[in-house]
């Protein structure tokens, strides 16, 4: 499929004449295009659609469990003593949640005044709140600055962690506020993901930047931010090639790119936003300590939090990078991608309901 050079916007409502925050995309590839066909009687409105609080819980799911099922097991056996504190540490460290943010939770239990017949809710409250102390200093919002036009937001992750996808539910948001938004399709290696974002961009109503397959990714960047800055546009989001944290080769392509946009502007890229597949555990750890040391990665969106039993994995990043995590994603559509509450994480990956304040 050829592209011109840039892709005027549709209504704020898409192709299919309904809002943006109603429809899901179900993109497959058949054939090696994708199969666009939308379910919108089928996808949930925003008014009828579940509230966040119950997205998270749902999606956190299978990780709550495999903790608070490890926590009733060693619970049920005996009292509170040292040897089921070092259990219930062994559990957490298991679910991802790092050793130290572990260790904290068992020095509570240890020293804390808890009656030695502690019940599991009582395990839960505990490390609820020592996962919100590690996580509170995180959770901050991407905040755009409006005297920087554009604002650009470069993408970047390893393959399949969920860029374009989550690019398409940002220009979502950033559209639902009013704001004009640019997607660049700078993953040029793949036509698939050039035609994933397109879909985006016509559901959004986004302009759109592309080039021919194979193009070079940082021409195409710098074309796409000249361009926004000429027509004034309020957001550029750029879409990136996955790749392996630990090909320099390709790190030095996003360095190239990273370079390019500078040029256009030099206060450019405002925001790097590296996203993290939940899926991948410890493997996280890695690619955020690469990707901000080689490109400046400045913020997080972790994905696929509903696909895995490690949510804590983000605990573990948050207590050793101390890097800001803007939203997390547990689900394919737009209204399961949010910014990220430090408080309501904690208590559903603790298994607890939210708090009443």
């Amino acid at each position: 499929m050829a592209f011109g050079r840039l892709t005027e916007p549709l209504s704020r409502t898409g192709r299919s004449g309904h809002d943006i925050h109603s429809t899901m995309i179900g993109a497959k590839v058949i054939g090696g295009q994708y199969d666009t066909a939308m379910s919108d009687s089928t996808t949930e409105t925003t008014q009828t659609a579940a509230p966040w609080w119950q997205r998270l819980a749902t999606g956190l799911k299978r990780s709550s469990s495999a903790l608070g099922g490890a926590i009733a097991h060693v619970v049920a056996k005996r009292q509170l003593d040292e040897a089921t504190i070092e259990e219930i540490e062994d559990a957490l460290i298991r679910a991802d949640l790092g050793t130290e943010t572990a260790g904290r939770i068992a020095t509570e239990l240890r020293y804390g005044r808890f009656n030695t017949s502690i019940t599991a809710d009582e395990i839960k409250e505990v490390v609820a709140g020592e996962v919100e102390k590690a996580l509170a200093g995180v959770a901050q919002p991407l905040v755009i600055d409006p005297a920087k036009r554009p604002f650009v937001i470069l993408i970047a992750g390893v393959n399949g962690s969920g860029k374009t996808t989550t690019i398409g539910k940002l220009a979502a948001r950033l559209r639902n506020e009013g704001r004009t938004v640019m997607l660049a399709a700078g993953d040029t290696f793949r036509a698939a993901a050039i035609e994933q974002l397109k879909i985006w961009a016509d559901l959004t109503g986004a302009s759109f930047m592309a080039r021919e397959l194979g193009a070079d990714a940082a021409g195409l960047t710098f074309d796409a931010v000249a361009a926004a800055k000429e027509r004034g546009t309020d957001v550029v989001l750029i879409d990136t090639a996955g790749r392996l944290q630990n090909r320099s080769e390709l790190m030095g392509e996003l360095q190239k790119i990273v370079r390019v946009i500078k040029k256009v502007d030099d206060s450019a890229p405002h925001a790097v936003v590296l996203v993290l597949d939940a899926t991948v555990g410890q493997n996280a750890l890695s690619q955020v300590e690469i990707f901000k040391r080689d490109i400046g990665v400045t913020g997080l969106a972790m994905t696929k939090l509903d696909g895995t039993a490690r949510g804590g994995i983000l605990v573990a990043i948050a207590a050793r990078f101390q890097m800001p995590v803007h939203y997390i994603g547990v689900g394919e559509t737009v209204e399961d991608l949010a910014p990220f509450s430090a408080r309501d994480f904690a208590r559903a990956i603790a298994g607890l309901s939210p708090a009443s304040s």
